[in-house]
């Protein structure tokens, strides 16, 4: 297919063009106008690059692009980057914050979605976005249940700050690196908060308000709605999507 009808429709069901982000969104990099094999990765890294490469695609959508706000000069690690994507022929599209609050394809939606839990609202809220979902339990749950759910459904590792009640019964999620979203935890009168990694300057904002946090990981908690981007567009294309898993550890 064109690869401009493949960027017109993902643009269209992400809302690229309406949502802020300090991302640079949608179609970054060209390619000579032909999608016959799509690829998907957590990250815009030149391990992704080459093994889409490999793997014979010339589109492929990540979650992490390349440019955050600012742009910066083309060479060294850049110039590498670049260099692949165009000798493949690969065209590189980034949605960052417009997959994060996607109410169907979403990061936060189908991470919950997959894990059986009661979803109850939106929760999360930046610059009039939602971004997390919030989940209640009736009964509540051990915090270890919760826990091992994460590790047996979505095979997390998580870190745990068990700072709460025993038995959850008031529920955060917000993927990827969002532990900024605490306060709003406790605004909400949320027991337990799910985000993907820990930061210092949090621990005892959680420890004094007695909030459990778990972190399960910024990239597992961001592979969900990268994941699911893919099946959307074989089922709708019926173009062969591959998704790249490229771990970082954090």
């Amino acid at each position: 297919m064109k690869t401009k009808e493949l960027v017109s429709y993902l643009d269209e069901i992400l809302k690229i063009k309406e949502i802020e982000d300090k991302s640079l969104n949608g179609l970054v990099v060209d390619n000579k106008g032909e999608v016959n094999k799509i690829a998907l990765a957590v990250d815009a890294s030149l391990d992704a690059f080459k093994e889409a490469g490999r793997i014979g695609a010339d589109f492929l959508f990540v979650h992490h692009g390349l440019w955050w706000g600012k742009p910066f000069p083309i060479s060294g690690w850049t110039y590498e980057r670049m260099r692949l994507l165009l000798d493949k022929n690969i065209a590189l599209y980034v949605a960052h914050l417009p997959l994060d609050s996607h109410p169907q394809l979403g990061n936060n939606v189908q991470a919950v979605g997959s894990l059986n839990w009661p979803i109850k609202g939106d929760f999360g809220e930046d610059n009039g976005l939602f971004f997390g979902k919030k989940i209640f339990f009736d009964p509540c749950r051990k915090l270890e249940e919760i826990v091992n759910d994460l590790r047996g459904k979505l095979k997390a590792k998580p870190i745990v700050w068990d700072f709460g009640p025993e038995k959850v019964k008031r529920m955060g999620y917000i993927a990827g690196g969002a532990i900024q979203f605490l306060p709003q935890v406790v605004e909400e009168g949320l027991d337990t908060y799910i985000t993907g990694e820990p930061a210092h300057s949090y621990y005892w904002m959680a420890k004094e308000e007695k909030v459990n946090v778990i972190f399960i990981g910024h990239y597992l908690s961001e592979t969900f709605g990268v994941k699911a981007v893919g099946r959307e567009l074989e089922e709708k294309f019926s173009l062969k999507a591959e998704f790249l898993n490229l771990p970082t550890g954090y």
